[in-house]
Parts: C-alpha cells; structure tokens; sequence
C-alpha cells in the first residue's frame, strides 16, 4: 500500500481558511490493466488554482468523495510534473521511470501521489531519455512541473491566430517582463518574428531591458512610450525597416495600456487578451473598430488544450526547444515537502500562495 496525500477544500473561500491534507491509501498491488500510478515531482501555485479555490475560476474540478473524503471535496492543483513507478499489464503508452503530466485541467496535482488512468497523462522525456536521444539537455524539474500552462500560452498566441511573416512582421505587447512576455519574446525570435514589448518604467529600466534583450526581444519601450503619440513614428521606422507590420497583439494588462498597444497594429490586426493585471476594462477606441478593422478576442489556454493532440504538438514542441537549450524557463522559488515532517502538505502549499507576491512558487517532492 502506497500512502498519498493531497490538498483538497470541501467548500470555496480564501486558500489559508478552506484548504486542508486528506491522506488515503492506494493499493498498488491490485491496480487495473489501464492503471497508473505516478509520485509526484513538483507542483506550483499558480493564479486560477487560487481562483479555483475561491470558486471564482470558469473551470472548476467536481466535488466528491471519491478519494474517500468526508464529504464532497475537490483537489488542488491543475499543474505539476509526475513520475510513472507502476503500470497496468495493458499499458503501452507509459513505462516505470517516465516523466508526465495532466493530460487536462482539474486532476489535482497538489498530492504525493496518484493512482489514474494511463489516458489521464501526457508522456514527458525524463532527463535520461532526452540524453539517450542525443539532445544538450534533459528537462529540469522546474520546466516540466511549469510546461503546461505559461510556454503554451505564449506559442499558441503567437501562431494559433495570426500569421505572422518571419523576417518581416511584428507583435506588440504589454507586460513583456511577465513569465508568458518572457516566453513569446524567446519563441518569437526562435520563429523569426519581431516582439515590442511594453513594460513599466522603473529605477532598473536598463537592467531590465538589457535582460529582455538578451532573451531575443526586438525594442522594449517603456509604458509611457506606447502612450506617447509622438512615439508612434519611432515605431513606424521601426516596423518600415523590416518590410512588415504589428499584425497581432498580447494584452495582459487591459485599461489605457491595452489602448496603447493597440494603436500601434495594422489594418485588420489583433489583438488578443489573456489576463487583466490592472483590473481595468480592455478599452478600444470606435476608430480602431471602423477604419483599422481592428479585433479584440480572448484568449484561454485551458479550453484551447482540451484538444488533446493540440495540446501535444505544443509540449513536444516546447520540450524539443528545453532540450536543445533553446528556450529559458522562468525560474521559480521552490520550497520541499518532506512527507511526515512537521508542516502538513496543505500548510506548506498556504505558505506558498500567501508568498506567491515573491515570486512564483514550486513545491518539490
């Protein structure tokens, strides 16, 4: 018998009042034919598993007592990096030592372990295998406990959408120092595109564009900047010296700066909102609408990677990129649980999402 635990909240509220460790047994001897079970490698917090918590996220993991709760329950956690150390006798797709992931949202990845479907899981290259292919590196912790959510966001808006002429045209956004404005700077210049990234001014704005710039990014202009109308001819000699145009933008902003940057596109261009940093309305003027054409669309990753085989395109993707040490991870603050130590499981992740300000948080197994 296998000990797990796992973070799970029967009713919705703030993490620090609702979220408790529930601890069951898994029989590891008696698993079915198209079984799992996997350890967990590392989970972080991201901001809709706290949305989730507090019941204010779309998508929402059921409540039951399947896992022998009290009472209905649910599991934290829609992100996280797992490790196969047992199959059943009719699994092909996996074998004791790979690396793997939700295959979608909601399974609850904030638990030691985990007895499941194979068809739950997603296979990851584990640092052995990626090395035995001939690649540079193998995937660290850190890039496959956080492949799932920020690095698809960034490639899928760059390519699901617009088609952008590599060599020549351009996309803008907001937030370029954020970990998804890190990722489409790096992919954007792996694909040949041109990235203008908005970010705020600050005491260390050189530093700060000089680490953006060195990530690939094209111009990195301050918020004032994208404000200026005066600014706007700088960017047009920008876009005019490589034969393109600003065809797609990435709001995560909203109020004035998402107006900002979409002054700034083509006739017929978008732009896409994935986040709302400054809880202010996404703001576009009538003009844009009747004489540029311009469309303002959301953006969603969990819905869009319902499609399963999308959603794997995209991570071996990610994963070919890791591995040739193409692509940077955003680095995480990470923190151990050590099963039987003094911190319950759901305490040390409490502790996390109240440090998530800090930085983003992982916990490692």
């Amino acid at each position: 018998m296998i000990t797990s635990q796992v973070v799970v909240y029967s009713q919705h509220g703030e993490p620090k009042d609702v979220l408790k460790t529930h601890t069951y047994e898994i029989d590891d001897a008696n698993i079915g034919e198209n079984e799992i079970i996997v350890k967990t490698l590392a989970a972080p917090v991201n901001p809709s598993d706290i949305n989730q918590i507090q019941g204010v996220y779309p998508s929402k993991p059921e409540k039951t007592t399947a896992l022998g709760t009290s009472e209905p329950s649910a599991p934290t956690g829609n992100e996280g990096l797992f490790e196969v150390i047992k199959v059943g006798n009719k699994v092909t797709n996996f074998k004791v030592g790979d690396w793997a992931v939700p295959a979608q949202v909601n399974f609850g990845t904030w638990r030691t372990h985990a007895l499941a479907k194979d068809t739950d899981f997603l296979q990851l290259p584990n640092p052995d295998q990626s090395k035995a292919k001939g690649k540079k590196s193998g995937l660290t912790i850190n890039q496959g406990a956080t492949i799932s959510v920020n690095p698809p966001t960034a490639l899928l808006m760059l390519t699901h959408f617009v088609k952008l002429t590599p060599g020549k045209d351009w996309f803008i956004q907001n937030g370029g120092n954020s970990a998804v404005g890190k990722y489409a700077i790096q992919i954007s210049k792996l694909l040949g595109f041109n990235s203008l990234s908005v970010i705020r001014d600050r005491p260390n704005l050189q530093e700060l564009k000089d680490e953006l710039n060195s990530l690939g990014a094209t111009q990195v202009i301050t918020e004032e900047e994208n404000a200026s109308r005066d600014f706007g001819a700088t960017i047009k000699g920008w876009t005019k010296d490589t034969g393109g145009e600003i065809k797609l933008a990435l709001n995560c902003v909203g109020g004035k700066n998402s107006t900002g940057i979409a002054r700034k596109l083509a006739n017929n261009g978008l732009m896409l909102t994935y986040g709302g940093m400054s809880f202010q309305p996404v703001i576009l003027p009538t003009s844009l609408h009747i004489f540029k054409n311009i469309t303002s669309a959301g953006f969603w990753v969990t819905q869009l990677l319902k499609d399963s085989e999308l959603k794997t395109k995209t991570l071996n993707q990610i994963v070919e990129w890791y591995e040739d040490e193409k692509l940077k991870d955003a680095p995480a603050i990470q923190t151990k649980f050590e099963q039987g130590g003094e911190k319950q499981l759901h305490e040390v992740y409490q502790e996390a999402v109240a440090n998530s300000s800090n930085g983003k948080q992982l916990i490692t197994f």
